[in-house]
C-alpha cells in the first residue's frame, strides 16, 4: 500500500478504517500537536502516521553517540549469522515478555527478535526492559526496513532529557513505576483498588502487570493510539491509560464472578478483548478525564519509590515481599485491630512504605494517657499510623505522613503541616477510607506558611470552604516537602498538634480532634461529601496506639 508496508499483513488489518486521503502535518506548536495526537489526526492514515512518528522520534534529544541505521546494517549479520530468526534466544532483560505480532507478516515477526538482539549488543546497560518487544513490533509497522526501525527504537532508548522519561530500562525503574502506579490507583481508582484487595493475596503483584496491559495485551489499534500521544506527551500518558483500563475493568466486571482463579489473568483477558466493550476513542477519553498530578509531582513520587527500593536493596529482579509478610501473624499484636485489618490498612498506604513492617511506638495501655508521652514516642518517626478504639467499640484511625516534631515550627500557635498522602479511615462498624478534600480539589489547597490556625472546633478549622485558593504554580501537598527539600510552603492543612490538642482532618469533610488527656475526642463531618461520619461526634477513647514503619 505504501513504502511503510513491507512488514504488515494487510489481510489481518482493518483496511476499511484506513483513509487514503493525502494529509500532511505542518504544525510544530506543542499544544496543537498534543490536541491532534489526542484526536487521532494521523491514526487513520498509515503513511502519515509513519511520517509523524519519524518526525517526533527524530526530535528526541539523545546521547551524542546513538546507534543508527548504518550501525544495524554493520552488525546484524555478525550477530544473527545464518540462524533462523524464530530460533533466536531473547536476552534476559525482556523478562520472557509477550512478543505481540500486531498484524505483522512472518518477516516482521522475525525482525522483532533480530532487532532486540542488536539492541542488546549496543545497549549493554539495559538490564530490564519488558516493554521493548511491543515497541519494536509497533514501530515495524511504520518503518521502511529493519534498520530504520532499529534507529527509531535506539533514539527512544538513548533519550538524555532528564525531564522526558520514555521506557524503563532497569528493574529499579520498572519496579518503582509499578509502585507509583499502585499509589495512583489508591488515589484515583479506589473502587477498583478495593476489589483488588478483596480478591488478591498480593495487590502489588497485580499492579506490577500494568505495563503488560499496555505493551502486550492491548490490541494493535489501541496501543497505536496510545503511542501517538505517548510520543508527544511522554510517560504520564501510560499511567493515564492503565488507570482507565482498570476503571473500565471494574465497571464491566463489578459484581460478576471471576472468570479464572487469578485476578491478574482476568484483567489480561479483559484488556485483550477490550474491543468488546470499549472503543479506542472512549479509552483515551476516559484516560484524559482523570485529573492526574503533574508530571513533576509524579516524577518526585517515582524518585521516592526508587529510593525506598534502594534502601531495601531491591535493585534487581527478585521475589517481592507481599503484605502478608510485611504484616505477619507471628510478629504482629495489637489490642485494636486484627492481622487482617492491619493488612487492609497496609493496602492503603503509599507503596514505598508497604515494603516495611509495622512497629508499635505508643499505646495508652502501656504508656498512659499523656499527650507529651505520645509526642516523645512518636517523634523521629515518619510516617506513623494512629489507631483509636472507642468505648462504644468503634475503630478509626489515620495515616500521618509527617513527623510530629514539625508541630514546633508554629511556635505556640496551632499550625498545620503534613502532606496529601495523609488519610483517615474507619474499620468498625464499617470499613471506610476517607479521601482528602485538598487532594480531590487541589485548587482549594492553602500553604501551611500562609495559614495560622488556632485551636478551634475542628469543623470550622478544616472546612473546605475555609481554605482559600492558592494561585501560585507549585507542587501539590501530595508530596512531602522535607523529603525532597522543597520550600515549606508546599506543606498544607492535614495534621496539627500542640500541648493542648491534636487535630487531624480534612478528608471528605472529616476532622478528628483529640484532647490533651487522650481520653476524649470528637469528630466533625462538614457535609462536603455524603460519606458516613468517621465515628461518633463525641467519644471516649478506650485504647489509642501509634505505629511506625520498620525496614
Amino acid at each position: 500500500m505504501d513504502q511503510y508496508s513491507s512488514f504488515v499483513d494487510w489481510d489481518k488489518m482493518d483496511v476499511s478504517a484506513q483513509s487514503q486521503d493525502t494529509k500532511e502535518l505542518t504544525c510544530t506548536d506543542f499544544h496543537e500537536l498534543k490536541q491532534l495526537a489526542r484526536q487521532g489526526y494521523w491514526a487513520k492514515n498509515h503513511s502519515l502516521r509513519a511520517k509523524v512518528y519519524h518526525k517526533l522520534i527524530s526530535n528526541i534529544p539523545c546521547r551524542t553517540v546513538t546507534p543508527d541505521a548504518n550501525v544495524y546494517r554493520d552488525i546484524v549479520v555478525k550477530i544473527i549469522g545464518k540462524r533462523s530468526s524464530s530460533s533466536l534466544p531473547l536476552p534476559e532483560f525482556v523478562d520472557n515478555s509477550l512478543i505481540p505480532t500486531y498484524c505483522l507478516n512472518a518477516e516482521g515477526v522475525g525482525a522483532i527478535r533480530k532487532i532486540i538482539l542488536c539492541i542488546a549488543n549496543q545497549f549493554p546497560d539495559i538490564s530490564f526492559c519488558p516493554a521493548l518487544p511491543s515497541v519494536i513490533a509497533l514501530l515495524l509497522h511504520y518503518s521502511r526496513d529493519e534498520a530504520e526501525c532499529f534507529e527509531q527504537v535506539c533514539r527512544i532508548l538513548a533519550c538524555n532529557d532528564p525531564s522526558k522519561r520514555l521506557i524503563d530500562q532497569t528493574f529499579l525503574a520498572f519496579e518503582s513505576s509499578c509502585m507509583t502506579f499502585g499509589d495512583l490507583v489508591n488515589k484515583y481508582c479506589q473502587a477498583a483498588h478495593k476489589l483488588m484487595v478483596a480478591v488478591s493475596e498480593d495487590v502489588l503483584e497485580v499492579y506490577s502487570d500494568w505495563q503488560r496491559w499496555l505493551f502486550g495485551e492491548l490490541p494493535m489499534v489501541y496501543i497505536a493510539r496510545v503511542f501517538d500521544v505517548f510520543l508527544v506527551e511522554g510517560y504520564k500518558v501510560l499511567y493515564r491509560v492503565a488507570l482507565a483500563l482498570l476503571k473500565f475493568f471494574h465497571k464491566v466486571r463489578a459484581g460478576q464472578p471471576m472468570e479464572s482463579d487469578s485476578i491478574q489473568q482476568d484483567i489480561r483477558a479483559f484488556v485483550r478483548d477490550i474491543a468488546k466493550s470499549v472503543s479506542p476513542e472512549r479509552l483515551l477519553e476516559k484516560a484524559f478525564a482523570i485529573r492526574l498530578f503533574s508530571r513533576k509531582e509524579i516524577q518526585l513520587l517515582q524518585m521516592a519509590n526508587e529510593k525506598a527500593l534502594q534502601q531495601k536493596g531491591i535493585t534487581v529482579k527478585q521475589k517481592r515481599q507481599n503484605v502478608h509478610l510485611a504484616v505477619h501473624a507471628e510478629n504482629f499484636k495489637s489490642e485494636i485491630v486484627s492481622v487482617k485489618e492491619m493488612r487492609d490498612i497496609w493496602s492503603w498506604i503509599p507503596e514505598r512504605f508497604a515494603l516495611c513492617q509495622p512497629l508499635q511506638l505508643f499505646t495508652t495501655l502501656e504508656h498512659g494517657c499523656s499527650l507529651s508521652r505520645f509526642y516523645s514516642h512518636s517523634e523521629g518517626h515518619e510516617p506513623t499510623l494512629l489507631l483509636i478504639k472507642t468505648t462504644a467499640k468503634e475503630v478509626c484511625g489515620a495515616y500521618l505522613s509527617t513527623d510530629w516534631s514539625e508541630r514546633r515550627r508554629g511556635g505556640n500557635k496551632l499550625s498545620f503541616f503534613g502532606t496529601g498522602e495523609c488519610f483517615v479511615f474507619r474499620l468498625q462498624p464499617e470499613v471506610e477510607r476517607y479521601e482528602w478534600v485538598i487532594i480531590k480539589h487541589p485548587e482549594l489547597a492553602s500553604t501551611g506558611s500562609e495559614t495560622e490556625n488556632h485551636a478551634q472546633p475542628a469543623c470550622s478549622t478544616l472546612s473546605s470552604s475555609s481554605i482559600p485558593p492558592d494561585p501560585s504554580d507549585r507542587l501539590s501537598p501530595f508530596l512531602a516537602a522535607r523529603h525532597f527539600n522543597l520550600p515549606s510552603k508546599t506543606a498544607s492543612m492535614f495534621m496539627a498538634g500542640s500541648s493542648e490538642c491534636i487535630i487531624i482532618g480534612g478528608g471528605d469533610g472529616q476532622a478528628l480532634y483529640l484532647d490533651a488527656d487522650l481520653n476524649h475526642g470528637r469528630t466533625s463531618h462538614c457535609n462536603t461529601f455524603n460519606n458516613q461520619p468517621l465515628c461518633s461526634e463525641s467519644f471516649q477513647i478506650s485504647i489509642l496506639e501509634v505505629w511506625g514503619f520498620r525496614d
